[in-house]
C-alpha cells in the first residue's frame, strides 16, 4: 500500500473518500464524523457484539467512536495517535446508544494535539459511561481547501444474535502458538497513511487481554475499568502478533491487569503498540 503524503493535489480528496471510505473501524461500528462527511453526528447503537460476557460494554467499540488526538481530521492534516486512555465509570447495561460530547482540544501545537471527551449515554447526558483523554501527533500536510465528503460512511448493521465477535471481523484469530494476531495490513485495516488503523489494534488487544484476565482470574465474568494506549510506531506489513501478560490477584483485590505489545512481524518484529488493561471482576 501506497502512503497517501504522496498522492499529488489534484488527485489528494478523491484518494483520501476511497481510503475513507473502505476503512473497516468506523464503518462497521457504526460511528459518522461530521467533519469528515456532510451527515450529522449520530449516537453509535450498543450491538450485542460490543458487549462481554456479562452484558457489560467493551472498551474497543468505545475507544473507536472516541479516537481523539486533538490535532484535527483527515482533511486538516495526516494525523496519527500517540497515547489513548479510557476509564469507564459505567457499564452501559441497558444503554441501548452511546454519544461523544464535550470534546475539547486541549492544546494543538505545531505537531502535538492534545484532548478529551466523555462518551455518554445518548438518551441520558446525565449518565456518563467513560473518559477519554487523548494525544495525536499531525505527521504530513494535505492540500488546502478540501471539502467534506456527500457518501454515508456508516454500515448500517442491525444487531442479530448472529453477528460474528468484533475480533472476527477484524480478522485477528488465536493462532496455534497462543498468540493472538492480526492479519498482514489491507486496505480496510488501514489508515489513509498506509499504517495499521487503531481501530483493529483496540479490537485485538482488548480480546487478547480478556483471555489473559480470564485465565488469571480464572473466570471470564470481567468488565474493563480502564484501558491505556501508547502507539509506538506505524504497523506497516503484518501479521501483527500481541504479547502480553496478566497480574494481580484476583481473589484478594478483586482487580485484574493486563500489559500487552503489538509487534510487527513483517518489520523485523517492531513493536507498534502497548497497551495496559485493568478488569474488575463482577461478582457472582
Amino acid at each position: 500500500m501506497d502512503d497517501i503524503r504522496g498522492v499529488d493535489a489534484e488527485h489528494y480528496r478523491e484518494e483520501l473518500r476511497r481510503r475513507w471510505g473502505a476503512l473497516l473501524s468506523y464503518r462497521y461500528i457504526g460511528r459518522q464524523f461530521s467533519s469528515m462527511n456532510t451527515v450529522a453526528d449520530a449516537p453509535v447503537t450498543l450491538r450485542h457484539d460490543m458487549r462481554n460476557a456479562i452484558g457489560g460494554v467493551m472498551a474497543a467499540p468505545l475507544a473507536i467512536i472516541c479516537p481523539g488526538g486533538g490535532t484535527g481530521s483527515d482533511l486538516e492534516t495526516v494525523p496519527n495517535p500517540v497515547v489513548h486512555s479510557l476509564q469507564l465509570v459505567d457499564d452501559a447495561r441497558g444503554v441501548r446508544r452511546v454519544e461523544v460530547v464535550d470534546t475539547v482540544d486541549l492544546k494543538r501545537g505545531q505537531r502535538l494535539g492534545f484532548s478529551r471527551a466523555l462518551i455518554v449515554d445518548a438518551d441520558d447526558h446525565e449518565r456518563v459511561i467513560a473518559l477519554v483523554e487523548s494525544q495525536g501527533a499531525s505527521i504530513g500536510q494535505v492540500p488546502p481547501g478540501l471539502t467534506r465528503f456527500d457518501d454515508d460512511p456508516v454500515a448500517h448493521i442491525e444487531d442479530s444474535p448472529d453477528l460474528p465477535p468484533l475480533w472476527q471481523v477484524f480478522g485477528a484469530a488465536l493462532r496455534d502458538d497462543g498468540h493472538w494476531a492480526l492479519p498482514e495490513l489491507a486496505a480496510e485495516l488501514a489508515s489513509p497513511d498506509a499504517a495499521l488503523h487503531l481501530g483493529p489494534q483496540h479490537v485485538v488487544l482488548e480480546r487478547a487481554a480478556v483471555d489473559l484476565a480470564g485465565a488469571r482470574a480464572g473466570s471470564d465474568r470481567l468488565q474493563v475499568d480502564s484501558v491505556h494506549v501508547m502507539f509506538l510506531s506505524r504497523g506497516k506489513v503484518g501479521p501483527f502478533r500481541v504479547d502480553g501478560r496478566a497480574l494481580g490477584d484476583a481473589d484478594r483485590t478483586g482487580r485484574v491487569a493486563v500489559q500487552l505489545t503489538l509487534h510487527d512481524e513483517g518489520a523485523g518484529d517492531r513493536a507498534v503498540t502497548a497497551a495496559s488493561y485493568v478488569f474488575a471482576l463482577a461478582e457472582d
